[in-house]
């Protein structure tokens, strides 16, 4: 009897197991799940940028059906936060996604201060964090600490290589004077660009005349724009963030002030910029840029149109696309929601994008896989830097604002 009844057991055991396995394999959704600024000063840049490319991309997975999962598609659900711009609260709403939620993909938030805070949760649970919306030169070091983090949009170094490269040559062929007036927002972004910045033009001869900091909230940009519009540069760089870079632009355009080389932050790319002074973004600068012959690109900024009725961001908006694509055919690659896995098909995998063939190169798209500085040319906006094939030629001085 009592063989009789471990044999039982064992039997019963085995029936569990492979129930279990059975119900495993058959997974009858994908639960995705994100926190992002949906209000707070950060919400300009995440409803630009990051929220309608998740939507683009969840409407054209349930329009398939879903991923491919083990050879079927596998429809999903979306599970989203507001971390209403504080990191904290971003921090609460990732752990809530994946202790509570039980989410099987993460995506990122918005803005390099917020991936910084939220990156040690995606690490400790395993999560890939795919960063488009995030410029540290800590990228390298985050890398080795965190194997599962990617960073799309690079280091500040290679856009400060990019943007002095620039400048040497124009300096060099009388065109614009060695003096630069630099103003930059008190976080993540723009300490780390700022800080590469003085290291970069100093390195190239540039003499740093103004540089000043201000914090998150400024509204009345008036009293820098006086000073560096005194200073007598002819290169004016602000590393700011949407809000900011709106106020900088009105307020230049109020004083007159037209440096040869005006450079503004993040949203100088945005569809809004040239919605809000016309023709007057001829000649401005900014990070970022696309290939005006892409004609993945292009294909791209149409099904965003068709969707959003609007204009993608120029810089980091087809990154982000890029990377759910590449997202996706990680996983379907893996056949399952094997997180370790996707992790390193996506470390060592080869994907077709909208910007072409990619193998990331360190957790990172590879020099000249897009550009690092744009300018708008005739309502475009165009890669300029660093050279190479597809880059314009750059337009100085930047034209008189048509008041």
């Amino acid at each position: 009897m009592k063989k009789r009844l471990q044999v039982l057991s064992a039997v019963l055991a085995a029936g569990l197991l492979t129930v279990a396995a059975a119900t495993a394999m058959a997974q009858d959704k994908i639960k995705i799940g994100y926190a992002i600024s949906k209000t707070g000063p950060n919400a300009g840049g995440a409803n630009i940028t990051q929220i309608p490319n998740y939507q683009l991309w969840f409407k054209e997975l349930n329009d398939k059906g879903g991923l491919m999962i083990g050879g079927k598609r596998v429809p999903i659900e979306v599970v989203e936060y507001d971390d209403r711009s504080n990191s904290e609260e971003a921090v609460r709403a990732v752990e809530r996604l994946i202790t509570q939620d039980k989410v099987d993909l993460l995506l990122p938030p918005w803005g390099t201060g917020l991936n910084l805070a939220v990156g040690p949760v995606f690490n400790k649970y395993g999560y890939p964090q795919i960063t488009f919306s995030a410029v540290t030169d800590r990228a390298p070091e985050l890398v080795k600490r965190w194997p599962n983090s990617f960073w799309f949009l690079g280091t500040s170094v290679q856009y400060i290589d990019a943007l002095v490269e620039l400048l040497t040559k124009e300096q060099k062929a009388g065109k614009i004077n060695a003096n630069v007036a630099m103003i930059s927002i008190a976080d993540g972004f723009g300490i780390d660009l700022s800080k590469a910045a003085r290291a970069g033009l100093e390195k190239a001869g540039f003499k740093l005349i103004y540089d000043k900091s201000y914090p998150i909230g400024t509204q009345d940009m008036a009293p820098m724009i006086s000073e560096a519009q005194r200073s007598g540069a002819d290169t004016f760089i602000a590393f700011s963030y949407p809000p900011d870079t709106v106020a900088i632009n009105d307020q230049a355009k109020i004083a007159n002030f037209a440096p040869k080389v005006m450079f503004t932050g993040v949203g100088t790319a945005f569809p809004l910029f040239p919605q809000r002074f016309g023709e007057n973004v001829e000649g401005i600068m900014t990070l970022g840029g696309w290939f005006p012959n892409n004609a993945g690109t292009m294909e791209y900024r149409k099904k965003h149109v068709a969707m959003h009725n609007r204009d993608p961001d120029y810089w980091g908006s087809q990154l982000g696309y890029v990377s759910l694509q590449m997202l996706e055919q990680a996983v379907e690659r893996v056949g399952k929601i094997d997180r370790a896995a996707i992790i390193k098909e996506l470390q060592t995998g080869t994907f077709d994008t909208v910007l072409g063939k990619i193998k990331l190169v360190d957790n990172m798209p590879p020099k000249g896989f897009y550009p690092y500085i744009g300018q708008w040319q005739k309502g475009f906006f165009t890669g300029v830097a660093p050279a190479g094939p597809g880059i314009s030629p750059m337009i100085i001085p930047k034209p008189a604002w048509k008041q």
